[in-house]
């Protein structure tokens, strides 16, 4: 088992961070959204989708 582990660790480590990573913006995305941030970056006034992202307040 520690040999290979130790085979592996190159491979076990770069998937560790980019789970790490894919992890992070998942929980970006999260909070952006829970804080009624867009995720396209313009504004909605124009947008025919603006119901269905936003809630009205």
């Amino acid at each position: 088992m520690l040999a290979w582990l130790s085979g592996n660790l190159a491979a076990i480590l770069i998937c560790a961070a980019l789970i790490a990573v894919v992890a992070a913006i998942v929980a970006g995305l999260i909070r952006d959204k829970k804080r009624g941030k867009s995720s396209c970056g313009c504004g909605c006034a124009n947008c025919p989708m603006s119901g269905a992202c936003h809630s009205k307040k």
